[in-house]
């Protein structure tokens, strides 16, 4: 808004009125132009006082989120809607020092909401400055507090460094460990290891230099023993012994994160419906990867109806583990769409019903699933 005014004298009169008296009713920012008898201006500008946010959806607004974002994050987490409204800001500014802001701010909260709960203030610098060095860099820094904001609290004498020792002590660089870091968010609280977890890395077979041993360790070191026991035990009800579910193993570590209950139902589909031998797996680990509704079971189903009407190119012996590892796209341009329009119309509604069929071994729905920590 602009007042203009005759003479300076005017002006200087009238000041102090307007700043105690009108200045409150006015945006934040108020410009006065003002112009003396040669016709030369002043730009005089003053500050309205910022008042402190009323609730927190302000606080997040102000900190660069969306209403969108913030909508979502309140669903998720309604107890930050009674959160202490100074404390709230002090934590968001310092995750915004940081270099995080608006979505990545709500990102950061959603995955550790305890962060909030914290003293994050303290000993920060401190613990910083340790991570940084640890992580090479900023960037990479930055990487892997968006993955584990737990990090910014973690205990570095109690915590983190007896985490590096115990990775070290068994053979994984600090380079390495920078990694599992980063894909295992939670590989500093949860790691552990004893005998019976050594024992098992040992029979697993794999030496210090091979790409996969990083792997091998770190989800056994975050995992329950009683876990690893099971899903060992649910593989040799197949019929694969101790030592070759342990070759499995570490051949493709992250079989390890499946389930009982998805291995269960991928193996019974394999070995009762594709009737393939059991240990087709051990070479093909994929096919217990993959998700049994929609990648499985219908192209399997597909291939059948494709050799029933002498389509080519059928899906059929080493062709078929070809199919099933396509990714969608592909897949469909290669075994439906290049057929004729009618023929690939009838091929699609057909795969497409395929998928919204029940799912076999419904009673594997009964089984109680034990996931790792992560």
């Amino acid at each position: 808004m602009r007042v203009k005014v005759e003479s300076f004298n005017v002006l200087h009169f009238l000041y102090p009125f307007l700043q105690s008296t009108i200045l409150s009713s006015f945006p934040k920012t108020l410009t006065l132009a003002f112009f003396s008898s040669t016709a030369s201006s002043k730009t005089l500008t003053l500050e309205k006082q910022e008042f402190p946010p009323k609730n927190a959806t302000e606080i997040f607004r102000k900190s660069g989120c969306s209403d969108a974002d913030i909508t979502k994050l309140f669903l998720r987490l309604p107890y930050l809607l009674k959160s202490n409204l100074t404390t709230l800001q002090s934590k968001l500014c310092i995750l915004q020092n940081l270099g995080f802001q608006g979505s990545d701010l709500i990102k950061i909260i959603t995955r550790g909401p305890r962060i909030l709960a914290s003293r994050l203030s303290h000993g920060l610098d401190h613990r910083l400055e340790f991570l940084k060095t640890l992580f090479g860099s900023n960037q990479m820094l930055l990487k892997a507090i968006a993955r584990n904001p737990s990090l910014l609290t973690y205990d570095i004498e109690n915590r983190i460094k007896p985490c590096i020792a115990l990775y070290q002590e068994i053979g994984i660089n600090i380079k390495d460990l920078r990694s599992l870091i980063i894909s295992h968010p939670r590989i500093v609280s949860h790691s552990f290891l004893n005998n019976e977890k050594l024992d098992y890395i040992h029979r697993i077979g794999l030496s210090i230099e091979s790409k996969m041993y990083k792997y091998v360790v770190s989800l056994i070191a975050i995992s329950r023993l009683e876990t690893i026991r099971e899903k060992v035990a649910n593989f040799e009800k197949f019929g694969f012994s101790a030592e070759e579910v342990l070759g499995l193993f570490a051949r493709s570590p992250y079989v390890l994160t499946l389930s009982v209950g998805k291995v269960q139902r991928n193996m019974t589909f394999v070995i009762g419906t594709m009737k393939l031998p059991t240990r087709i797996v051990l070479d093909n680990p994929f096919l217990v990867y993959f998700n049994l509704e929609t990648v499985l079971k219908p192209r399997f189903l597909l291939a059948g109806k494709i050799q029933a009407m002498g389509l080519v190119p059928q899906i059929m012996g080493p062709s078929m583990f070809t199919a099933m590892r396509m990714n969608e796209p592909r897949f469909l341009r290669v075994f439906i769409s290049s057929h004729k329009e009618d023929v690939a119309k009838e091929l699609m509604d057909f795969y497409e019903n395929a998928k919204e069929a029940k799912r076999l071994a419904q009673d594997s729905k009964s089984v109680v699933h034990k996931g790792f920590h992560f």
